[in-house]
């Protein structure tokens, strides 16, 4: 599990997975809150592998009726920012309260000649939709990213 970069908590992991033709992102955390932090790194680092600055910052709600379905309502919020505002976001911060979740995004404005987007990320799935904690305690998000 790699670390995530400029993250302020040292337990915030992530990864990515192979899944056919799409990606499958994965963050790990001492809490769910990190857990989800560190699936935001892994789906910005399943695009770009380049620095982002921390420009900007963009703030997100989210609301589910489960744990699970809100990492993907958080996700996608993620994707649906980085559409609209023409931006890559390389940091985050969650805060969750019951299936409601505030987060924070930072990032800069997308360059293809700076960040050399290897994909673009279409939408979280239900695939392999899991929010949970391991036998150590760790807490771990993940699901497939069409991409």
């Amino acid at each position: 599990m790699s670390r995530a970069p400029d993250s302020a908590a040292a337990t915030v992991g992530w990864e990515l997975f192979s899944h056919d033709a799409d990606v499958g992102v994965r963050g790990c955390g001492a809490t769910v809150a990190e857990a989800f932090e560190g699936a935001a790194v892994a789906l910005t680092a399943a695009i770009t592998d380049a620095p982002i600055a921390p420009k900007s910052q963009v703030e997100v709600r989210c609301e589910a009726p489960d744990i699970e379905l809100l990492l993907v309502d958080w996700l996608n919020a993620i994707i649906y920012e980085m559409a609209v505002r023409h931006m890559i976001f390389g940091r985050f911060a969650v805060e969750i309260e019951d299936t409601r979740l505030r987060g924070t995004l930072w990032g800069e404005g997308a360059d293809a000649k700076q960040h050399a987007p290897v994909c673009e990320p279409k939408g979280a799935t239900y695939t392999a939709l899991r929010v949970a904690k391991d036998a150590d305690g760790l807490w771990f998000a993940s699901c497939v990213v069409d991409v």
